[in-house]
């Protein structure tokens, strides 16, 4: 029987795929589309593929990465904080000779897109965080997924369950739950002790791309009211909600896909086309690996 990830893959029909040496850790990408390069992170699950950024790929460069540990990527145990992601982000840009980028993350992928702003904000011509995470609001707190029964999971990702239903298995599906485990498993290094960053409101203010931040409404996992802290602390941001949405706008309505894509092209600012990686910048970065073992050599 084929899986339910069949379903996911074939939304990347067309895409260019790429497997890229970053430090010894096999990255997936996929691409296309012509035009200023747009980067998406994705949150810390992926089965519900990369449907809605066909809707962007006849006005950008589409460039959409797995994170090591998720998706088609490989695992790696030394990734094991948001730093070392966006330490691998910033070396997997330089690969594909991306000196300016429209960026793109929604939740855990949110987190990354706004601390990468944050150490290169030149790099960025445009951000858009999607529901993200990372930032710790006092009274104002975010749901742990993990505390959530799995038959309950939907409801919080989603304000209609049935926007899931394409993409669940309808029996046994060893891909989808090897899938399901691996990823689990990444976002719990990641943000079981450490699920935000105390300080990163204290940085925001480094971020000087025009930022879009897109919200639904009904978001159960990150509470909309969360989103004023975030517009309180960026110097060039605004807030877009989207009503009998959760915490997938872009999984959950089209619309949300069309509201990104409409301020990219309003807001001021031009990233450089996109170029596509060379032998010699993948064989420079995979020279550069490092472990525990090699220090000091």
């Amino acid at each position: 029987m084929a899986s339910v990830l069949d379903r996911t893959k074939q939304a990347l029909e067309g895409f260019q795929r790429q497997e890229i040496d970053i430090n010894g850790i096999t990255t997936v990408v996929y691409s296309a589309g012509i035009g200023e390069p747009m980067v998406y992170l994705h949150g810390s699950g992926t089965f519900t593929g990369f449907g809605f950024a066909r809707q962007w790929i006849k006005t950008h460069r589409v460039i959409l990465p797995y994170h090591p540990g998720f998706g088609e990527s490989a695992d790696d145990s030394r990734i094991e904080s948001i730093q070392d992601y966006v330490l691998h982000y910033l070396d997997l840009f330089d690969a594909l000779g991306l000196e300016q980028i429209n960026l793109v993350g929604s939740s855990l992928g949110g987190w990354i897109a706004s601390e990468i702003a944050i150490m290169q904000p030149r790099r960025i011509a445009r951000l858009v965080l999607v529901s993200p995470g990372g930032l710790i609001a006092k009274d104002l707190p975010s749901t742990d997924l993990f505390s959530v029964p799995p038959k309950d999971l939907a409801g919080y990702l989603v304000a209609d369950p049935a926007v899931l239903t394409p993409f669940m298995p309808e029996g046994h599906d060893l891909e989808f739950m090897t899938l399901r485990y691996r990823e689990t498993t990444s976002s719990a290094r990641l943000t079981w002790e450490r699920p935000g960053n105390a300080k990163l409101g204290l940085w925001l203010h480094r971020i000087t791309s025009s930022t879009l931040l897109l919200w639904g409404e009904g978001d159960r996992v990150k509470p909309l009211a969360q989103a004023n802290v975030w517009l309180s602390l960026l110097p060039n941001a605004r807030l877009e909600v989207m009503k009998g949405v959760g915490h997938l706008p872009l999984d959950e309505q089209d619309a949300a896909a069309d509201i990104v894509l409409t301020f990219l092209k309003a807001e001021p600012g031009a990233a450089k086309a996109a170029a596509s990686i060379t032998g010699k910048a993948s064989k420079s970065l995979a020279s550069r690996r490092y472990s525990p073992s090699s220090r000091g050599s």
